[in-house]
């Protein structure tokens, strides 16, 4: 049944595959050829489904460049027949111990002793009952045993434009008595291989002969630097040294691409080698590997993985001939996008490019250095989420609790308290703190997922300075920006509690500003308050946003009535457009479009650029993402920690689904999802709640006023906060006293490691 939905898609997605050429080739690229740089997919589309399969070789040829190329990793059973697995260990991606459970042995494989299942000891016909899986745990596992290990006719069979075979153990073959270069030459004769490598010298100069004018090119692949070559007992950082060699038996070389750009301990990138023009003055074309957009390479890239894929094709002195990944698709898009794109007309009429607390993917959010990252990457509209310190002042910060962005836990630990109005844990609240003493405190960049080890540029962790609201405005009025968006929240504990005005801060400010007087930048409010949003209704100049926290599935009518009571427009979090299962799209929520049905604008949130934010169906690449928001859903505006990756999509010409010769095209919830097995998914869980008009107006009275006197203590109340919703993506764990302080320590000191 799997074969029957895949070929479904192929037949949805066929006529535009179909249509994709290779990359576009003027202007002319600074490769050997002058030609645009090869797109090699590494086991098909391996960054999804189990290498060389069926699945994985069609989806690359469909979804990439017409002139993508099959990489197969070639290995032989003992009775000849040729495999594509890249491990030598078969146990490590297929279920072969399980199959054949004493079929392990250990053998000496280029002077390292290796135990597991080898393929050298199995034939064809047996390994043919072995199925395959991903061996990568960052990779969907749903389609694991649902293909057999792909034979090199598999991949034959898809009729690629052109097929790459790496021969990476021909030595080990020969010990066993096969032939790698003798199965090429006799059983693939007619297969039209382009290319084939390998990191033994001897093999190459082997075969050197059958394939002298002819049109396969033989490429000499690099392995690690201190590795050995097994012919000549040099390590590859010798045989780097000596290229004229390499060009005696070879047309081209494969590297490792820290060859080219190398990356420190520190993983930022150095300064690049001269490595591709040395080889390209020999006549010697440069292919680099290693792309894998679930395998961050240098925090330079912060997490975009066509960023890095431009930093070697898109250089002004040299490009590389190709590259070989994982993901051929994005390295697509990369060449044929938004290589020589860097003039681009600025976008017209596109969606609104809004911060998430200015470029926090950079910088420490909320602080200068943020806000002017923002700017220059492209921003339509920057944000502050406004808080109040104890003696008044409006400042900008994601959260009233200053533990998770700056570094309070050092100094004010013992000035943490309950308040149930703002979340549930304990915290160190901004309004206990004078300005002051807020002041004191470093700005933290923070990271989502640092407990998986994606961190954000740690080299300015606590760079950059919190900004008071007058401060951001100020800064904002002296920028190019369309506008400023003001979050306000937690204002009837503020006032009642706290004796603090938020809303008339904010409006002080903006008067004292001019905004009310300001034609040129747009001032939105936000708050999930329709209270807040009601004083503002007396400011015509100012549009006002409703946020809605809460996933929803559906609005009607009269719902999106009661919304424009309050607000022009909504903020709405990813879940309100896609449902997610299991990190699959399973489907698509008419959100947006009955939001526009009642005139009301819509802007989503939040959007990251680390793999692990981006659903497996948008192929762990963020524009993919964009794309299927922005040219699929059609929000009014993205809501970014990353406003540059952003705007590179907006300006680049594939941006349109119906541009040529290449487009972006938005995924559709559900395809991807149909591939997969029945029963490899968690239980399907009940729809999201439709949106009730009842609930979206908070209840009477209107906000309380500012009380007399300021307290210094904990408070409490019947709400989580002043709308009744409580608070979400709260990055420290639901516990509370001791252990909630212990926890917090404990992840403050595992970020400064």
């Amino acid at each position: 049944m799997i074969r029957g939905f895949f070929l479904i898609l192929l037949l949805i997605h066929g006529a535009a595959a179909a249509a994709i050429p290779a990359a576009n080739n003027s202007p002319k690229w600074p490769t050997l050829s002058g030609n645009a740089p090869l797109v090699i997919a590494r086991g098909g589309y391996s960054g999804l489904f189990p290498e060389s399969t069926e699945f994985a070789n069609k989806f690359a040829m469909m979804s990439s460049v017409e002139n993508v190329v099959l990489y197969c990793n070639l290995q032989l059973a003992k009775d000849g027949a040729g495999l594509c697995k890249t491990d030598i260990r078969l146990d490590n991606s297929t279920n072969i111990a399980t199959v054949f459970p004493k079929g392990q042995k250990t053998y000496n494989v280029n002077g390292k002793s290796i135990t597991g299942w080898f393929a050298v000891d199995f034939t064809g016909d047996e390994l043919n009952q072995v199925s395959v899986s991903q061996n990568i745990l960052s990779r969907p596992s749903a389609f694991d045993m649902t293909s057999p290990i792909p034979l090199i006719g598999d991949v034959i069979s898809v009729q690629p434009p052109a097929i790459w075979l790496n021969v990476q153990f021909n030595s080990f073959l020969k010990e066993h008595n096969l032939d790698a270069g003798q199965f090429i030459s006799e059983a693939l004769k007619e297969a039209g291989i382009g290319f084939i490598s390998s990191p033994e010298i001897n093999f190459l100069k082997d075969i050197g002969g059958s394939y002298k004018g002819s049109k396969t090119k033989l490429i000499f692949r690099f392995l690690e630097q201190d590795a050995v070559e097994p012919s000549t007992k040099s390590t590859y950082a010798s045989l780097l040294k000596d290229l004229n060699n390499i060009k005696s038996f070879a047309s081209g070389i494969l590297v490792p691409k820290n060859y080219i750009w190398p990356v420190g301990s520190d993983q930022y990138l150095g300064a690049a080698t001269t490595l591709v023009a040395d080889a390209h003055k020999l006549g010697l074309e440069v292919y680099a590997s290693g792309f894998a957009n679930d395998a961050p390479a240098s925090y330079n890239y912060s997490y975009d993985p066509i960023a890095e894929y431009l930093q070697f094709v898109d250089g002004a002195d040299f490009s590389v001939d190709g590259v070989l990944t994982d993901f051929p698709s994005t390295a697509s898009e990369a060449i044929a996008c938004f290589a020589h794109n860097k003039d681009a007309p600025p976008k017209k009429k596109n969606p609104l490019i809004i911060t998430h607390n200015g470029a926090s993917g950079v910088f420490a959010g909320c602080t200068d250095l943020a806000y002017q990252k923002a700017v220059e990457d492209g921003a339509d509209v920057i944000d502050c989420s406004v808080q109040m310190s104890k003696d008044g002042i409006p400042f900008c910060l994601d959260s009233a609790d200053l533990m998770g962005d700056t570094t309070a836990m050092t100094t004010f630990m013992s000035r943490s308290s309950e308040v149930p109005e703002i979340q549930k844990n304990k915290g160190i609240f901004s309004f206990d703190l004078t300005w002051s003493e807020i002041q004191s405190l470093k700005s933290q960049l923070t990271s989502p997922f640092y407990q998986a080890g994606l961190l954000r540029n740690p080299a300015a962790k606590n760079q950059g300075k919190l900004m008071t609201l007058d401060d951001f405005l100020e800064f904002a009025k002296k920028s190019t920006l369309q506008g400023i968006l003001i979050r306000i929240q937690n204002a009837a504990f503020l006032a009642s509690q706290k004796g603090l005005g938020i809303v008339d801060a904010v409006s002080s400010a903006l008067t004292k500003a001019t905004y009310d007087k300001v034609a040129n930048q747009q001032v939105f409010i936000q708050s999930d308050d329709t209270s807040v949003l009601s004083v503002f209704k007396t400011s015509p100049s100012y549009k006002r946003v409703l946020f809605i926290e809460e996933t929803i599935s559906d609005v009607p009518k009269p719902s999106a009535d009661e919304i424009k009571k309050f607000a022009d427009s909504v903020t709405i979090t990813r879940s309100s457009i896609f449902k997610f299962t299991d990190s699959f799209l399973s489907t698509t929520y008419n959100v947006v479009k009955e939001m526009h049905a009642a005139n009301i604008s819509v802007y989503v949130e939040v959007l990251r650029n680390e793999f692990m934010a981006v659903a497996f169906d948008f192929f762990s690449d963020p524009m993919e993402e964009l794309a299927s928001f922005i040219a699929s859903q059609g929000v009014d505006g993205v809501i970014t920690e990353f406003p540059k990756t952003a705007n590179a999509y907006l300006r680049s010409p594939c941006a349109d689904p119906n541009s040529k010769p290449y487009s972006i095209f938005p995924v559709q919830a559900g395809d991807l999802l149909s591939l997969v097995p029945s029963g490899a998914l968690s239980p399907a869980e009940a729809p999201a709640a439709v949106l009730e008009s009842a609930s979206i107006a908070d209840p009477p009275p209107p906000l309380p006023p500012v009380s007399a006197s300021s307290s210094s203590g904990s408070a409490s109340g019947p709400n989580a906060n002043s709308s009744g919703q409580p608070r979400a993506n709260q990055p420290r764990a639901e516990v509370l006293g001791v252990l909630y302080l212990f926890m917090a320590v404990l992840s403050l000191v595992y970020y400064n490691v």
